[in-house]
């Protein structure tokens, strides 16, 4: 089968990179300038025999404007720049999100190639894939995994940025999906004293209201506190549904010493909403004999929810430099979770398309996890090489209390809808204690070769351990597994601006269950491999990488083929499943001294079903579009009637989606978005209109049944003030 897919879509999105990669010829004077000193820098370095380091010479801040230099240490637990590291990572700043005024981490990671986000519908917590892959129980804060049965929505205003990195990353983090995960860094106290607040208003009654306020509690500034806060409530395009959101994060750094920094990290969040995934694929993609259906058509119960959630979270950063050139790194965090909801889900339509089928559900949802990282790292240099080590330990123990209770309700009339019907809720039907405990042991060794070769070598042996009380019949099931995962990756100095590379990683993540014989289903493995390049010029504020990969997942579970092991188990199931994902990806980011920020990403993918024991081997996997491009681009005045004016103009496409069990398509899309700012004294007020021009789309394929819908023209007024 090709893996290169139509030219049309492709062509539209590389004309979409190309615009983002033309606005970087207007500053090049400031290029050639600050190009011409990193050559300077790196022939003085080559000059005094030293093994070649690459400089960036940048004035700004590492992670200031659109453009980041490095990934939180949490995400690398490496000292490397982005430009060093032998790996696909994406990393979205504070200003490009505060630029887009996103509030949603659905919506922030839409900024990223490979990624694929919010085709689940507003189900109120995070959904996504990476390269093919889902990634939703792949979510880290600070480098610590949160719960993997989290059912609460990230906030990501209380986060300085998010962190995405492509490919198995066990060798990091364990027990992870094989397409990637997201870190996302937290706010932390600063030494300076500052106090903001805003405010904005926008559409489907939109209502937000912040605050971000810091002090330094010596006279050095290391000892700090900082407090950010969010409330907001609003609408949607679906009537009758609703958000409201409640966030608190205070931070305190204490000074321990010049040799040591520490952090306490806390944050508690509350979400409560009235659920929705989409509206019926007859109606609105496919015709229904009736007519077509209203977008803006609920079709669960108003009076049955609504969902309650809340998420808390305290911990530490801690870092103590040895004055023998060690230093040792450690992470921890404690997090609780509960849940308690109700929603309708939608069936199938009646044979006359008029009767919409339903079903409700109670979830009551809670636990706790607790994570620990510790390493331990050195710099040396032996037998003419420069070599740093790390190793390092980290322990996880996740306990999660699930209760389900499936109900009966009546279907609804898709064009005469009459609410407020009586919902019967039988005994519950599923009531499980699962509890995961993970141990992982890695090692890590960063070698400079020479002035231009740069290997990466790294090893790591994880045990996992599930148990599970099905409390309904009393039922215990143990499972135990073990694994060991690698990378190693080669790089090459071409010039202080290019970066080539090669690597090779692998995954493991535990699958609980069994198969119709009761034998235990093994681990799914994940193994890339990945060719890529990282550019960066006009010292750090011009970042480029692209890379091709072939990533594949084994062990996937599958339904038993054998027709006596369903009549007795309908649910049995094979470990006979693969699936595959090639693809290539680039991204650009800028920030020029003439005014420009643009951050643009390109993908292009190829997921499919290559084992399986149904009739999908060779189909896509579910809401993969074979190709997605975006682009933000900001123009900052300078003098003149127009000084302190900010405009913003960005597009994002994706072509056309689908599933291995649907018969349907849904079409791709392309949308731009836009805003305008001012910039006064102690005060910042802006204007974002996302969708500007009210495109229908859908966001994905859900099931054969549901559709869920993309968002429609959206606009934001804020205003933040600085006392």
């Amino acid at each position: 089968m090709p893996f290169l897919p139509a030219p049309r879509p492709i062509a539209f999105a590389a004309r979409l990179l190309c615009l983002t990669i033309s606005s970087t010829l207007l500053c090049q004077p400031a290029l050639a300038a600050d190009s011409a000193a990193l050559d300077a820098s790196a022939a003085a370095d080559a000059s005094a025999g030293a093994i070649q380091t690459v400089h960036v010479a940048s004035t700004r801040d590492e992670n200031s404007g659109f453009g980041a230099t490095r990934a939180g240490a949490s995400t690398t637990k490496s000292d490397l720049s982005l430009f060093e590291t032998a790996q696909s990572i994406s990393v979205l700043t504070r200003d490009l999100l505060d630029s887009r005024q996103v509030t949603t981490l659905n919506e922030a990671i839409q900024n990223a190639a490979g990624v694929s986000s919010g085709t689940w519908g507003k189900r109120g917590w995070d959904d996504f894939s990476i390269r093919g892959q889902r990634a939703s129980e792949s979510i880290y804060v600070d480098g610590l995994k949160l719960n993997q049965s989290n059912y609460v929505a990230q906030e990501v205003f209380g986060v300085e940025s998010i962190d995405i990195l492509k490919g198995p990353a066990s060798i990091n983090f364990g027990l992870v999906q094989p397409g990637g995960m997201v870190n996302m860094v937290s706010k932390r106290p600063r030494a300076e004293s500052f106090n903001q607040a805003g405010f904005a208003v926008g559409s489907y009654r939109y209502k937000q209201a912040t605050f971000d306020l810091g002090r330094p509690l010596n006279d050095s500034g290391k000892a700090a506190f900082r407090l950010d806060g969010l409330w907001s409530d609003t609408g949607d395009q679906t009537d009758l549904v609703w958000f409201k959101n409640h966030y608190l994060a205070p931070s305190l750094s204490l000074d321990l010493g010049p040799s040591t920094d520490f952090t306490i990290l806390g944050s508690y969040t509350r979400r409560q909403y009235l659920r929705t995934q989409g509206a019926p694929v007859k109606g609105t993609l496919l015709p229904n004999r009736n007519g077509p259906l209203k977008r803006d058509q609920f079709y669960g119960e108003p009076g049955f929810g609504p969902y309650d959630s809340s998420q808390k979270q305290l911990g530490y950063s801690l870092v103590h430099r040895f004055g023998n050139g060690w230093k040792v790194a450690q992470n921890f965090r404690w997090q609780t979770m509960s849940m308690d909801g109700r929603f309708v889900s939608m069936s199938a339509l009646s044979a006359n398309e008029l009767l919409q089928g339903r079903s409700a559900q109670l979830q009551d949802v809670n636990g706790h996890n607790r994570a620990l990282d510790t390493n331990a790292s050195r710099t040396f240099a032996f037998g003419g090489m420069e070599h740093n080590v790390m190793a390092g330990l980290d322990l996880n123990h996740d306990r999660v209390h699930y209760g389900n209770q499936v109900c009966r309700i009546v279907a609804l009339n898709v064009l005469n809808p009459v609410y407020n019907t009586a919902v019967v809720c039988p005994p519950a039907s599923r009531l499980t204690d699962t509890t995961v405990s993970s141990t992982g042991l890695y090692l890590r060794d960063q070698i400079k070769l020479n002035e231009q070769w740069r290997l990466n070598l790294a090893a790591r042996h994880d045990r996992a351990r599930n148990r599970e009380l099905n409390e309904l019949t009393g039922i215990r099931q143990r499972q135990d597994t073990s694994s060991n995962t690698g990378n190693v990756a080669l790089s090459y100095v071409l010039t202080p601006n290019i970066i080539p590379y090669v690597s090779y990683a692998t995954s493991f993540l535990p699958v609980s269950g069994s198969d119709f014989f009761g034998a235990q289903f093994k681990p799914e493995e994940g193994r890339q491999a990945e060719v890529g390049s990282k550019f960066q010029f006009a010292g750090g504020r011009i970042n480029g990488a692209m890379a091709v990969y072939d990533l594949t997942r084994t062990n996937v579970t599958t339904a038993d083929p054998d027709p006596a092991h369903l009549a007795i188990l309908s649910s049995a199931q094979v470990q006979t499943g693969e699936q595959r994902t090639r693809g290539f990806e680039a991204e650009l980011s800028a920030d020029l001294r003439n005014g420009w920020s643009v951050q643009g990403a390109l993908t292009v993918m190829d997921a499919r079903v290559t084992e399986d024991n149904g009739g999908t081997v060779g189909r896509r996997l579910l809401n993969t579009p074979r190709q997605s491009a975006n682009v933000w681009a900001n123009y900052r005045f300078r003098g003149g009637v127009m000084d302190g004016w900010t405009a913003g103009l960005g597009a994002r496409y994706e072509a056309q989606k689908t599933g291995p069990s649907v018969d349907y398509t849904v079409p791709g899309y392309t949308v731009l978005d836009t805003s305008l700012a001012y910039q006064g004294r102690g005060y910042r007020v802006s204007l974002n209109v996302k969708n500007l021009f009210d495109k229908q789309y859908y966001a994905g394929v859900l099931n054969a049944n549901v559709l869920p819908l993309g968002d429609p023209r959206v606009a934001i007024v804020k205003a933040v003030f600085d006392f």
